[in-house]
């Protein structure tokens, strides 16, 4: 099971349209993060999300009509999981979004992924607005196929498991601080989009914005953590988490043995560090599929490797240290292929395994950033959390009966 998720070489092959390469896509198909929920049990960002989508497909004029069309029926909703995808945050991938195709080049499977808009008022935290449609509307018509004429002509893709090995040296831990793994990718990408460019100020913008974007390279990392994890699903008697995913509302985790089945809890609360004039009571419990960083050997695993990131989500860089050498207890291995500087190179936790959760009763370290419980207002915070017992608990009584 770790073997064949450390085997793994998760490579970016190329970019499309979500309705013409994710499967089961349709022109009436919203993707959200977590595990399945209706409009009616929805949050507010994952709502607010929802409706900014219908507005940015043209379904919908305004804020009103797009929530009467949500909740009409005519829309389908389904976990990005379920379409080998992930979205952060309220996680919505919407029929003409463009997408990162990410290639397990060991197993031949793939994983999407939309771009990262960058924080604050943003679709993914539930921002809605004419700044926000303008800006999806830009990175479809501009930065989207400045990236895919540029990977076009990289035929061998870029290594994006190498990129976060080697940010793991750099002070990042791959999911809230991606500041290193965002200017190697730049690096990577750089001279084929100055080759490819038809226009130099375009060209200009595109560096600017994932220069200026320190996530950029989140929703690059969260698909490989999912084309690596794919492989190890349906093992038989394999007690490894495969998925941990939030739609703000609910917190679910899939396991290995038991592939499809979701185990669920109440997503929680987020202990962290607010923007001025934000505080706890403006909150939404925790959201996105971004735990899949965790699932895959990094992210709140990989913490003793970023002691920095502490200033965006809380707590002292001792804590982090100390983050990352209790989940050895809990994880199945160590990765041979992600290691931290400040442990003497050890290999990231990596297989959180079931069993061993409910034996030590230590749960998942989970790093995230924090929406604002109402709709259209986006990102408030970030902070540290730790998984939900129930989950796991529920999962494990499960297992016990294979």
């Amino acid at each position: 099971m770790i073997e064949c998720i450390q085997r793994g070489q998760a490579v970016l092959r190329g970019m499309g349209i979500a309705r013409d390469v994710i499967p089961g896509m349709h022109a009436h198909l919203l993707l959200h993060a977590g595990p399945p929920i209706s409009w009616e049990r929805m949050c507010g960002p994952q709502r607010g999300a929802v409706m900014g989508a219908l507005i940015y497909e043209g379904l919908a004029a305004d804020e009103a009509e797009a929530a009467r069309l949500a909740a009409s029926g005519a829309i389908e909703f389904s976990p990005c999981h379920h379409h080998h995808s992930v979205g952060p945050m309220a996680g919505i991938v919407s029929p003409s979004m463009p997408v990162f195709i990410i290639e397990n080049k060991t197993f031949g499977n793939v994983a999407f992924c939309t771009q990262n808009e960058g924080l604050g008022k943003v679709l993914r935290y539930g921002g809605m607005g004419p700044e926000v449609t303008a800006r999806l509307k830009w990175m479809e018509t501009d930065l989207y196929p400045a990236l895919d004429r540029a990977l076009q002509s990289l035929p061998d893709g870029i290594d994006i498991k190498s990129i976060i090995a080697q940010a793991l040296h750099m002070g990042d831990e791959c999911h809230n601080r991606t500041r290193a793994a965002t200017s190697l990718f730049l690096r990577a990408i750089g001279p084929a989009l100055a080759r490819t460019s038809r226009d130099n100020e375009v060209l200009a913008k595109i560096i600017e914005f994932i220069d200026r974007n320190d996530h950029f390279f989140l929703n690059l990392s969260m698909p490989s953590g999912k084309a690596l994890l794919e492989p190890a699903e349906g093992m038989p008697g394999s007690t490894i988490v495969t998925t941990m995913a939030r739609n703000g509302t609910d917190f679910g985790i899939r396991v290995s043995a038991l592939p499809g089945r979701w185990f669920t809890a109440p997503a929680g609360a987020v202990q962290g560090l607010y923007f001025p004039q934000y505080s706890e009571k403006d909150a939404n419990p925790d959201i996105g599929d971004s735990t899949i960083t965790e699932s895959a050997g990094y992210g709140g695993m990989a913490m003793a490797a970023a002691p920095a990131i502490v200033q965006f989500v809380g707590g002292s860089p001792q804590l982090a240290t100390q983050t990352t050498l209790e989940m050895y207890e809990i994880t199945a291995g160590e990765h041979k292929n992600l290691t931290i500087p400040a442990l003497n190179f050890r290999g990231t936790p990596l297989g959180i395994d079931v069993r061993k959760v409910m034996e030590t009763g230590i749960l998942p370290q989970i790093n995230t950033g924090i929406a604002h419980k109402d709709p259209g207002i986006g990102m408030v915070g970030a902070g540290i959390l730790r998984a939900p017992e129930k989950c796991f608990k529920d999962a494990f009584e499960a297992l016990m009966t294979l």
